[in-house]
């Protein structure tokens, strides 16, 4: 996703549709068409003694996202009724949402409209409330945008005010998702499906069995995790700094899931929602957006010649411009492995394919274990 300030309205909406786009014009497969599953209905209630979804929120209030992964908006109430909807309720359908836009252009246009996306339990700021939607920040994305974190407008129901949630997440070991998805389930042997969670997700842990992990849901009561699908660690505890190899592993593992603008989950990913993850998920945080990784994030700049596998490639709107607009990893050998536009999927291919016109601006390289 690129940078481009958002006080520009033409600037951003049709700034931002180069990036979706791409340079490259290769058409790769699509994922399988899914037939779209039911929209739930709107979560109006809570179990009770719970906070309800939406219910409590307060301008300068923390909150905690709700459902699977809420989607950012540049602007409330811009969705398209009957193709954005399994996006905007509560829960959320996100197979749904990805199955209503197969089509190309039906997909391309969420470029400029969408700001991120923030998975379930993902602590948020919230400034301000205009009726049913909310504008928040999300604090662990960075941005130059906004020093407490991503800014942007998702639908109330997608939030809850929980202190006993946010209490133990500051203070309780957590679990992160380590499986592309799952689900959380009311029994430790994986009976009364709730919810199901993406990669990167991470709860506060409540306690374990021999093949589960308890965990705390916001707004809602504990559930459970299969043991395998996570990894738990104690609170405050950073994963191990990962190899060059345990990030492109990682990687490797989103090869053929289709692009989707603004994302940053196992439903799909935009380029820096994508290279943001991958990193995030090992413990380093970098900047959310492909400007920032370049310029914000204080990594190390790379020459051309320098590159080694593992380093993060920059392109520009055009040759010699400033405007980032895309960002990829360095695979060695003149490949690169990116989410690249709203036609195609997480792939690998020749960098000097994807950038025959010469758009190529730079690189940065994430300090990794030797």
């Amino acid at each position: 996703m690129s940078t481009h300030s958002p006080a520009v309205r033409l600037t951003r909406r049709d700034g931002l549709r180069l990036a979706a786009t791409g340079t490259a014009g290769l058409a790769v497969a699509g994922l399988a068409s899914v037939a779209p599953a039911a929209v739930a209905a709107p979560a109006d209630t809570a179990p009770a003694g719970l906070p309800a979804p939406g219910e409590g929120l307060t301008p300068g209030g923390l909150a905690h996202v709700a459902v699977t992964a809420t989607t950012l908006w540049v602007d409330p109430r811009t969705n398209r009724p009957g193709i954005d909807d399994p996006s905007l309720t509560n829960p959320v359908d996100l197979d749904a949402w990805n199955a209503n836009m197969q089509d190309t252009e039906t997909r391309r246009w969420l470029t400029g409209e969408l700001e991120s996306q923030a998975v379930l339990g993902s602590e948020v700021i919230v400034d301000e409330i205009d009726g049913d939607w909310a504008k928040i920040v999300v604090t662990a994305q960075p941005t130059p945008r906004d020093p407490r974190g991503y800014p942007g407008w998702v639908p109330t129901i997608h939030l809850v005010a929980d202190g006993d949630f946010a209490a133990r997440a500051g203070s309780a070991p957590t679990a992160t998702v380590t499986a592309l998805t799952s689900t959380l389930t009311g029994t430790p042997s994986g009976n009364h499906p709730s919810i199901p969670v993406s990669f990167d997700t991470i709860l506060p842990v409540l306690g374990r069995t021999g093949k589960a992990v308890k965990v705390a849901v916001p707004g809602a009561r504990a559930a459970y995790l299969p043991a395998d699908d996570v990894v738990v660690r104690e609170h405050g505890e950073q994963p191990p700094l990962p190899t060059v190899e345990d990030i492109v592993a990682t990687g490797e593992r989103f090869l053929g899931l289709r692009y989707l603008w603004a994302g940053v989950s196992a439903y799909g990913f935009d380029c820096s929602g994508y290279t943001y993850t991958l990193f995030h998920h090992h413990g380093i945080t970098i900047n959310r957006d492909a400007g920032a990784q370049m310029n914000n994030s204080g990594l190390e700049p790379v020459e051309r010649e320098d590159l080694q596998r593992g380093d993060l490639v920059f392109f520009a709107t055009e040759p010699g411009g400033d405007s980032i607009r895309h960002v990829a990893l360095y695979l060695g050998e003149d490949m690169i492995m990116q989410a690249p536009n709203a036609s195609r999927s997480v792939e690998q291919m020749s960098l000097t394919e994807y950038d025959p016109t010469g758009e190529y601006a730079g690189a940065r390289r994430v300090a990794l274990a030797g």
